[in-house]
């Protein structure tokens, strides 16, 4: 039985989403993820301009005259959402977790999905792949797919993407949209990524928080690895321990985002402090000027 502040919270997540979907996001959308291709529509009659190449010799030889096939862009697309599950994910300073946020943002994807009537799938994975949902359209699967990431309770706290994305690969034989949503907090899987990269259009949306990057000055403080349970006591007092934190942090993010470029990941880094719809928005923005 699904408690029933969970069901709420799903219906405060479709009604503010289908706004935001009908408003901004569903002609982005569209113009950005393409089909697998083209399909047969009809045939019509030939006229001056069109390309030779499209004759339709069989039906032109019963009609006695030219006639060509019209094809038009198959739209259907499977949309497969990646989610980290992990224990760092019920980490945020500041509006929400990250493991909420992302699940919010899913939800905005995954209704944006219906809307241009594309499968949506699920995979949600820790240290192995706990739960699979496979693709599948319709509104009432896709509430099926938030409850599911607002209600799962993962048994195991570690990350591992590589493994993810190998299971992804597996069921998913066809070309799908993958949206990848991870802190990155996980053991390299920069090869993984390759591998997925090519089969699939994959993006990678980063959960980040602003007191990962960025330590206050609140003296002793015991910080705990949310995944190993390992503590360390260090000194925020000290501003060269806080210098030097935060460039361990910018040197891994640029780390991570040139692991994004090299295999042809496009990344969209989403913070628990800003506006989530922004980063998407600049996100379907900046692909559509790549597809003019």
């Amino acid at each position: 039985m699904i408690p029933r502040e969970v069901l709420q919270q799903v219906r405060r997540i479709e009604i503010r989403t289908r706004s935001v979907v009908d408003s901004i996001l569903s002609g982005e959308y569209h113009s950005v993820f393409k089909g697998r291709g083209m399909e047969f529509s009809e045939v019509r009659s030939y006229v001056e301009g069109d390309d030779i190449r499209a004759i339709d010799w069989n039906v032109t030889a019963r009609m006695n005259g030219l006639y060509v096939k019209k094809h038009v862009e198959e739209r259907e697309l499977t949309v497969m959402l990646v989610v980290d599950a992990s224990a760092s994910g019920s980490f945020g300073s500041v509006n929400k977790f990250k493991g909420e946020m992302g699940a919010e943002l899913c939800a905005l994807l995954a209704f944006s999905a219906i809307k241009n009537n594309d499968r949506v799938g699920l995979i949600i994975f820790t240290s192995e792949v706990e739960r699979y949902i496979p693709p599948q359209k319709g509104k009432n699967h896709v509430l099926r797919v938030i409850r599911e990431m607002l209600y799962f309770e993962p048994k195991k706290r570690g990350t591992d993407i590589a493994g993810a994305l190998s299971y992804l690969n597996r069921v998913q034989r066809r070309k799908a949209v993958v949206f990848l949503v991870s802190d990155f907090m996980a053991p390299p899987f920069a090869k993984s990524l390759r591998v997925s990269a090519r089969r699939h259009d994959l993006v990678a949306i980063t959960l980040r928080d602003p007191r990962e990057h960025e330590l206050p000055d609140i003296g002793l403080v015991e910080l705990a690895d949310a995944e190993t349970g390992e503590t360390r006591l260090i000194d925020s007092s000290s501003q060269k321990f806080r210098n030097l934190y935060k460039l361990a942090m910018d040197e891994r993010t640029a780390a991570i985002a040139q692991a994004f470029k090299v295999n042809g990941v496009d990344e969209i880094p989403v913070s628990t402090g800003t506006d989530y719809i922004e980063s998407l928005v600049k996100f379907f923005r900046r692909r559509e000027k790549m597809y003019r």
